[in-house]
Parts: structure tokens; C-alpha cells; sequence
């Protein structure tokens, strides 16, 4: 029997296929659990049979259009392959419970997602009746996009086969399989009509318009007790890097790349390497593999490089990058850093900072909003480690707040990136973040080369901190956040990340207040770090900007990389 699946990971791995340097290592996994699957220590084997029933199935469904069978491109019978063939050694279900699928736009995602929300209905194993298939999105209209397209395909086939017209019923925006009692049924952002509800295979289509995680929650909360579930989650790349698609397209790609160990996991992620292919059409197929398929690459890349053309012209590639390239880029002309640069500054593995200088830059920002404490270790090469704590207020509610802001603090907190106020009335409480810096000062033995801060509302904040810490003597600076205070260090700092000097560690927190700062002018071409929206956070990077306007001038110690540069074969006069 032909193995599809296989034969496209190899067509991948040895370059017969361009891939993406994620699809590569999707690749490369597969291939490398079928050596693994031949032990008895690896749980799961790859059945070529149910992957090319699958396959065989969908490929039997009519085009909507023409009413013709359609032929699933490389890249699709890969996909739908492996999420169906892969299973436990021990009970044959399904190895994968969750998928995340990327591509750019109109590359057939919503053929596999109706494809298989078909096959589960008809032919699905576990549970054997009560399946549910939920076909979700932000939008209702999204959901219905997805949901016409499956009762037309079902519609279809209902007219050539007796057998399946028995068997399907359809109400208004519901289509059941009678012998199984099972549904297939579209739903959106309103998340009280999956109440009460079991999801066997969940769809969240465009995932990336999504502002929040609650849909994914309340359709993986609906499966805690089934023993087979499956959620897919497939979009293009979106505009919001805080939204929380961008958080799990990277999660996906990491699992792929084995940065992540996730085995019930699977990984589909079709993207450039780097905007700078845009000029380079033969590279496409990166984001846009259905230019594989000979009969359809000449219209598409015709089509491709039309909307290049002119996007160029009008100076405003932005769409083209995210939609057709499937890249998520800052789209804001003013953004302060690009996601890009930021984002080549991650380290692994973060430096020891037992022992090291230390710079504090505090935010005090609104008492019942945010508060940030940032700091800045200067380490070895002059490089600098920077990292972030954030303070939450929960006035109105901590679920509203995270609601309002986008952004989960529950999980931040539960992470060890921030710390929910413990005061009823809701506003931060000082004590906290005093705590926290003494505390971390000493668990750490750092030498405190200045505490940044505001002066704006901080009176409260140094009375209280030097009747409860004055003996330790720590150095307070005030920093003014003016255009002229800031500018310099600002801009410095930008150019440091720029240079790669600056190094992070991923933190959730920098990542979200780097998206939304963008840039603001004065006459005089200073600049400040302002935000599109209110709601918006940069609390963390300006607190970060404050501790690095003393940072900036640290002297590091070079006399060990000089004696190793006279005692080398390079000096000499």
C-alpha cells in the first residue's frame, strides 16, 4: 500500500520538496518515530491503512463547484495522514489530540477541515455514537464559511449514494448521523452554546482572529473525560502578536523542532524563513505549498506576484507578508522594535545571575492597573540579561481585567512572570514588590547598582520602602520620563537588541509591552515609547527603559579579553 504520509516527509527531508525550515522538522520527526516506533519503549506505531483510508475518503468527496472528486495536494495527505495514522501500540486511538495547521491563505485549509469533520461524522471510532464535531471560530460568519462548505460537500453526496442519504439528516445549521446519533454543528465566540457539551473533534478556524484563549479552553475543558478527543487548530498568521495564536504557533513549532516535548502534539507550520525571500517567488512554496501541485503554480504564482506588485507600489507589503507569506510581522510604522530582531535576543538558556551587578527600573504606573519591576544583569561578552516581574490589580475583577488587557494574568502568574495583588480592594499592593526586590536581592547575592524609578506617585512607595529596608542602603536614582530623560537610553537600547548585545528569556511579559510600544516624536528627534490603546500594555518595557538609562553606562571589566588578545597571534606592532 502506498504510504503518502512518508513519501512527502522523505520528498521534504531530502530537499525534492522546499519546505520551511518548521515543515522540515515536522518532517524530520515523523520520519524519526517510525525508527523509534520499531522498539518497545516508543507507545506508538504509524498505520499506513488508516492514514490512506482517510486520504482515500476525502479525496472521494465532490468539489462543490464541478461536483468531480478532488485530489488532496502532498502537503494535505501528509496532514490529514498523520493525525489519523499515528496511534497508541496499546488501545490503537489516535496519537494526537491537539494539531496546529499554518498556511498562508487559500491553500485548501478549509477542504481539510471539512474533509475531516466528514470523516468523523460517517466513520469515526471513539466514542462509537454521541460524536460531536464542533466547527468553531471568532465569528459566526467564520464558523458558517466552514459549515457551508461541509453541508454542500455532504449534500453531494447524499445525491450520488443511497446509503449515505439514509444515514445523514439535516436541520438548519445541523447535520446528524443517525445510526451513531452524531452531530456536526458550527459555533463561535459565544461560548455558552458548547455548555453542557462533550467535543469529541473540535475545529477553532482563523485561530489567529481570536483575542483570547476562552474558546480553546471551553472546547478542551468539554473532553477532560473522553478518551480519544481531537481539537485542530488551523489559521494563517494574524496581525496580533499578542493574540494568543502567536503563543501556540511557536509552541507548535518548538514541539517540532524538539525544543518542546509534547508526543500527542501535532506540528504543521508552512512559513517563510525570512521577509527577505518576499523577492524571491521560487521560495514560496515555503508558505504556499499547494504550489507543488503543476496545475495549479503558474495561476497562483501569476496571481502572487500581481499582489506584490502592487502592494510595492502602494509601499504597504504589511498584508502581503502575513496573508501570503504567512508571517507575523509589527505593522505599525512607528513600532519601537521589530518582532523580528526582539525575538533573535531569546536565549535558551538564560545566564546565571548568582552573584552579578543588578540595575532595578520600577513602573509604578495606576495602583489598581499594572505595575512592572525590570531587571537589568550586566554578563559576560557586553552583553546585557534583562528579564521582568509584573504587579496586577484586580479592581473590577481579575477575569475582566484579562478580558479588557488580552492578556491572561491568571497564567502569567501561575508561570512565575507576575503576582496577583492580595489586597480586597483590588489595588496593588506596595508591600509586594518591595518584598520581591529584597528578596530577590538576597536570594541571589546581587550587587544593586541602582533602583530606577519614577518620581511621579512614588513618594508612598520610597517612605514606606525606607522605613522597612532602610539599613540595607540601596542606591534609589530618580529617572524623569520625559523626552529628554528618555530618548537617549531609549534609542540606545533599541540599537543594542539591533546588535544582539541584549539578551532575554522569552519573558511573556517584554514580549507583549514590545508588541504594543510604538515610537513618538518631538521637534528636536527625541523620541518617547507610547501606545496605540489604552488598554494596551508597555508597563514592563518602560520600566525596562528606566533601569537601562543608568545600565547604559556600565563599565564592563575587558582587561581578561585584552590579556588574551596580547598573549594571541593577532597582536603585534
Amino acid at each position: 500500500m502506498e504510504d503518502r504520509v512518508t513519501q512527502y516527509a522523505e520528498n521534504i527531508v531530502s530537499g525534492k520538496t522546499l519546505a520551511g525550515k518548521p515543515v522540515i522538522a515536522t518532517a524530520k520527526r515523523h520520519l524519526k518515530d517510525l525508527e523509534k516506533s520499531e522498539s518497545d519503549g516508543f507507545e506508538y506505531y504509524f498505520d499506513v491503512d488508516k492514514a490512506s483510508r482517510i486520504i482515500k475518503f476525502i479525496e472521494m468527496l465532490p468539489n462543490t463547484t464541478t461536483g468531480d472528486a478532488m485530489q488532496l495536494a502532498p502537503f494535505q495527505a501528509f496532514i490529514v495522514g498523520s493525525i489519523h495514522g499515528w496511534r497508541y501500540k496499546k488501545n490503537d486511538h489516535r496519537r494526537f489530540n491537539k494539531a496546529t495547521i499554518s498556511l498562508s491563505r487559500k491553500q485548501g485549509k478549509t477542504l481539510i477541515n471539512a474533509g475531516m469533520a466528514i470523516y468523523e461524522l460517517i466513520a469515526g471510532e471513539s466514542p462509537s455514537i454521541n460524536r460531536q464535531i464542533f466547527l468553531s471560530s471568532n465569528s459566526r460568519e467564520q464558523s458558517m464559511i466552514l459549515f457551508k462548505m461541509v453541508k454542500q460537500q455532504v449534500d453531494k453526496l447524499m445525491s450520488k449514494s443511497p446509503a449515505i442519504r439514509k444515514e445523514i439528516r439535516q436541520v438548519r445549521n445541523e447535520i446528524t448521523h443517525n445510526p451513531s446519533y452524531s452531530i456536526i454543528k458550527p459555533t463561535s465566540a459565544d461560548y455558552s452554546t458548547m455548555d453542557g457539551n462533550e467535543v469529541s473533534f473540535g475545529i477553532i478556524d482563523e485561530y489567529a482572529a481570536s483575542p483570547t484563549t476562552r474558546l480553546l479552553d471551553v472546547i478542551e475543558s468539554s473532553q477532560i473525560q473522553l478518551d480519544n478527543p481531537l481539537i485542530v487548530i488551523i489559521s494563517t498568521a494574524g496581525y496580533d502578536v499578542n493574540a494568543p495564536f502567536y503563543t501556540e504557533r511557536n509552541y507548535a513549532i518548538e514541539i517540532a523542532e524538539g525544543k518542546q516535548v509534547n508526543e500527542n502534539y501535532f506540528s504543521y507550520v508552512a512559513m517563510q524563513d525570512s521577509e527577505k525571500e518576499i523577492n524571491d517567488p521560487e521560495t514560496w512554496i515555503k508558505s504556499n505549498p499547494l504550489l507543488e501541485v503543476p496545475e495549479l503554480k503558474e495561476k497562483m504564482l501569476k496571481n502572487l506576484e500581481q499582489q506584490l506588485t502592487e502592494a510595492q507600489a502602494k509601499n504597504d507589503t504589511l498584508e502581503f507578508r502575513i496573508k501570503n507569506l504567512n508571517l507575523y510581522v509589527k505593522g505599525s510604522v512607528n513600532s519601537y522594535i521589530d518582532v523580528a530582531d526582539w525575538e533573535a535576543c531569546a536565549v535558551e538558556r538564560p545566564p546565571s545571575i548568582q552573584g552579578r551587578d543588578i540595575y532595578f527600573g520600577i513602573d509604578l504606573a495606576r495602583v489598581n492597573d499594572l505595575a512592572a519591576v525590570s531587571k537589568i544583569y550586566p554578563v559576560e561578552d557586553n552583553k546585557m540579561y534583562v528579564d521582568n516581574h509584573s504587579f496586577v490589580g484586580t479592581k473590577g475583577g481579575l477575569q475582566e481585567k484579562s478580558i479588557r488587557d488580552k492578556i491572561d494574568y491568571e497564567m502569567l502568574a501561575n508561570k512565575g512572570y507576575a503576582t496577583i495583588t492580595d489586597l480586597e480592594s483590588g489595588i496593588i499592593n506596595y508591600s509586594l514588590i518591595m518584598d520581591y526586590i529584597v528578596n530577590h536581592i538576597q536570594e541571589n547575592n546581587l550587587n544593586v547598582k541602582g533602583i530606577m524609578f519614577d518620581s511621579w506617585g512614588s513618594d508612598l512607595f520610597l517612605a514606606e520602602f525606607e522605613k522597612r529596608y532602610g539599613h540595607m542602603d540601596l542606591p534609589f536614582i530618580e529617572v524623569g520620563q520625559g523626552f529628554k530623560n528618555l530618548s537617549e537610553a531609549i534609542k540606545q537600547f533599541r540599537l543594542e537588541i539591533y546588535e544582539k548585545n541584549i539578551m532575554h528569556n522569552d519573558n511573556p511579559n517584554l514580549n507583549i509591552a514590545i508588541n504594543n510600544a510604538i515610537v513618538k516624536h518631538d521637534n528636536n528627534a527625541n523620541i518617547m515609547l507610547v501606545k496605540d490603546k489604552a488598554r494596551e500594555k508597555i508597563d514592563p518595557i518602560v520600566a525596562t527603559i528606566t533601569a537601562f538609562t543608568q545600565a547604559m553606562f556600565h563599565e564592563f571589566d575587558n582587561s581578561k579579553d585584552m590579556e588574551k588578545y596580547i598573549m594571541s597571534d593577532d597582536f603585534g606592532f
